[in-house]
């Protein structure tokens, strides 16, 4: 399988698309790519029995594209949380890195990585880390795009993309941080955010908005 086909399925996976449908648009934003290019890689997939597409409804994950996914993003993400916890690299840089050495990761050394990591649930951008069975919590598929103005909410995680990652990094914005959800700016703009114990507004990018998942927190957080 080409690594752009693995880069669609982990892109659906990430999406929630084992349990609801995800569309075009939600994968183009996700990959950083034309919604042309989605439509002809679906219609790939879908002929791989990988992916369930119906017109006009969305796309899916089968039972053989979810098992291929959630290997994929295990061996990803447990790269990614050694090389932040063990070896101390910046958040924003551990994707490139971990997208080569998942491809060299046999079932035997992503074990014995997660007996050695102590079986971590979530990865350091917020991303749930599958068993090897394949099973994994339940999280948000909701974006901060989706979110309401003065809607006070919790950064649950963050696609797990190099661009989007170093942006966030920039912004000073990290997975279980609490926001304040200000205004969404007309046509395509930005979402505004306040930080919790910040003075200061962040403007986060319709892009980056719907690649960043929110949780509602505790009302007696705020």
């Amino acid at each position: 399988m080409t690594p752009m086909k693995e880069d669609y399925l982990k892109i659906i996976f990430e999406l929630g698309g084992n349990r609801k449908k995800v569309t075009n648009k939600d994968i183009s934003l996700g990959l950083g790519i034309a919604a042309g290019s989605v439509t002809e890689m679906i219609s790939k997939l879908a002929s791989e029995k990988l992916v369930n597409h119906e017109p006009y409804a969305g796309i899916s994950l089968t039972p053989a594209g979810m098992k291929y996914a959630a290997e994929l993003v295990r061996k990803h993400r447990l790269w990614e949380t050694f090389l932040v916890d063990k070896l101390h690299y910046n958040l924003a840089d551990v994707h490139p890195e971990a997208e080569v050495l998942e491809h060299e990761t046999s079932d035997r050394l992503a074990t014995a990585l997660d007996n050695f990591l102590d079986h971590p649930k979530y990865c350091p951008h917020g991303g749930v880390i599958p068993s090897a069975s394949g099973k994994f919590e339940d999280v948000s598929h909701r974006y901060l795009a989706d979110g309401k103005d003065g809607e006070h909410v919790e950064l649950e995680r963050f696609i797990d993309n190099h661009e989007l990652l170093t942006y966030l990094n920039e912004l000073q914005l990290k997975p279980h941080q609490k926001v304040t959800i200000v205004k969404h700016e007309p046509f395509e703009g930005p979402v505004v955010i306040k930080p919790d114990g910040q003075d200061k507004e962040l403007n986060v990018s319709y892009k980056a908005a719907h690649n960043v998942f929110i949780n509602e927190p505790v009302k007696n957080d705020k």
